[in-house]
């Protein structure tokens, strides 16, 4: 099992910065990947960012392109996601998830992932 814990949330003004981590724990070695999602009130959970555990392929939603960084260090079995420029639209609970196979486009199903964090909120006022 691997366990996976957000932190870094927060209440930021609209053109603010934050930066969100995400610790694996467990049995670290079967994960491939690590990416981000975001859930706002009264909608579905979307893909935010992806990252490849080796390689560091990255890929992105066009939404947050050019202000948002994923990153990731192995050693520390952590994933960033470092946030710039943020609008209120990016109010959301913001969840990381791993999985053990990395699949191109593996966000577009949630059945792709084998672990999900409990979540960090992200607040960004205008």
């Amino acid at each position: 099992q691997v366990q996976l814990v957000e932190s870094g949330g927060g209440l930021v003004q609209a053109g603010g910065s934050l930066r969100l981590s995400c610790v694996a724990s467990g049995r670290t070695f079967s994960i491939a990947a690590m990416d981000w999602f975001r859930q706002a009130p009264g909608k579905e959970r979307e893909f935010v960012a992806a990252i490849n555990w080796s390689g560091g392929s990255r890929y992105y939603a066009d939404s947050v392109k050019g202000r948002f960084t994923i990153s990731r260090d192995n050693a520390k079995n952590t994933v960033y996601l470092q946030m710039n420029s943020l609008k209120p639209e990016d109010t959301a609970v913001y969840y990381c998830a791993a999985t053990r196979v990395t699949t191109y486009n593996r966000w577009y199903s949630r059945s792709s992932y084998d672990y999900w964090g409990q979540g960090t909120q992200v607040t960004v006022s205008s």
